[in-house]
């Protein structure tokens, strides 16, 4: 399924807007035309990972997905020596709750969507640091 089709197929009428709102600003910041990265993720950019434990794969360097219950955006997660920067900007976002690389928003419109652009910047930034093509 293309990015369009699937944005298009979200039930929610607020949450397709919303959808397109992330979609818009991701492809922004990073320049990147998105793809589906299994059936609910829309992802931008790729990179290589393996884990201490040999464990190895592919992932999108940034990406989001429309779920029922909240956005989803995958971000770095570690911000290594701007750590300090991210949680600022984490502050002043708004309404939010996070996870080790999750951000879920409910409403969109609960958050200030140029903080918002500026920690995928930031996300995109730290990732192309730590995983440089």
């Amino acid at each position: 399924m293309s990015v369009a089709d699937f944005i298009a197929a979200v039930p929610d009428e607020k949450r397709r807007e919303e959808a397109a709102i992330i979609d818009a600003i991701h492809r922004r910041v990073t320049g990147d035309v998105p793809k589906m990265w299994g059936p609910s993720i829309i992802g931008y950019g790729s990179y290589d990972y393996t884990y201490d434990s040999g464990h190895s794969g592919t992932m999108c360097r940034a990406g989001f997905s429309p779920r029922k219950a909240a956005l989803t955006l995958y971000l770095m997660g570690n911000y290594g020596n701007r750590q300090a920067e991210a949680d600022a900007l984490f502050a002043k976002l708004g309404k939010h709750k996070t996870s080790k690389a999750c951000v879920y928003i409910s409403k969109l419109a609960d958050v200030d969507l140029d903080v918002l652009e500026k920690i995928v910047a930031l996300s995109w930034d730290s990732m192309n640091e730590y995983y440089p093509e």
